[in-house]
């Protein structure tokens, strides 16, 4: 893992950086929670999170949005985070060669962003959303969703509800051949506390059947070829 500053849109950003193990290797990019909130990325699920795409073969990037940590700016209301997230997914499209796969993930108001971004970013394959802030938020943008995914709630979260988030789903449309997946954790708070262990696991499957399904078809379309 390397440490990297990036020239972003208000000054540098600070980042932490896997390299893909291989050319062509799928790349993912993973968001952090609410800057007002205390969120940056050395938050422990998102950096579960950048390590569960390390183990699963990804190059993998995890940074601060502006004015957190050492990245410069000032908070903007989601604004100039989302065109942070753009902007960082650009970086690490550029340092990967052709990656096989295009992942994005995050947290909390970082599910939020992911969920802005991909409806911004064609060529994003999959994404996870942990935990995002339905009742703050409205999700009615994506519409429709162009990407399937997994939203994971924790289900005795009193700060985003799964209840809010099967509301906020009822408005949702995703395009054909998309299917946005849900998922609970039982027991689990809105910061997974004693939980991530499981949180993550249950990521990992999703994202290890995600790829498994996506060579399979590979394959059979090469051998009808």
């Amino acid at each position: 893992m390397a440490e990297l500053i990036i020239p972003g849109p208000q000054g540098r950003i600070e980042a932490r950086y896997t390299e893909p193990p291989y050319p062509g290797a799928p790349i993912a990019l993973v968001l952090h929670p609410h800057p007002k909130a205390g969120g940056t990325m050395q938050d422990p699920i998102s950096i579960m999170l950048y390590q569960m795409f390390e183990r699963a073969g990804f190059g993998v990037l995890r940074y601060n949005s502006r004015g957190v940590g050492r990245s410069q700016g000032v908070y903007d209301q989601g604004i100039g985070e989302l065109e942070d997230a753009a902007y960082v997914l650009d970086y690490i499209e550029n340092l990967s060669e052709s990656p096989r796969y295009v992942w994005c993930a995050g947290y909390s108001f970082g599910a939020w962003i992911t969920l802005q971004l991909l409806m911004r970013r064609p060529e994003i394959d999959g994404f996870l959303a942990i935990s995002p802030p339905a009742n703050h938020y409205d999700l009615s943008f994506l519409a429709p969703c162009p990407a399937s995914g997994l939203i994971v709630s924790g289900d005795a979260d009193s700060i985003a509800s799964p209840e809010d988030v099967e509301r906020a789903l009822t408005k949702v449309r995703v395009q054909k051949g998309e299917v946005i997946e849900r998922a609970k954790v039982k027991g689990a708070n809105h910061f997974y506390v004693d939980k991530r262990d499981e949180l993550i696991e249950l990521c990992e499957q999703y994202l290890l059947k995600r790829l498994e399904d996506a060579e399979e078809k590979l394959r059979l379309e090469a051998e009808e070829d």
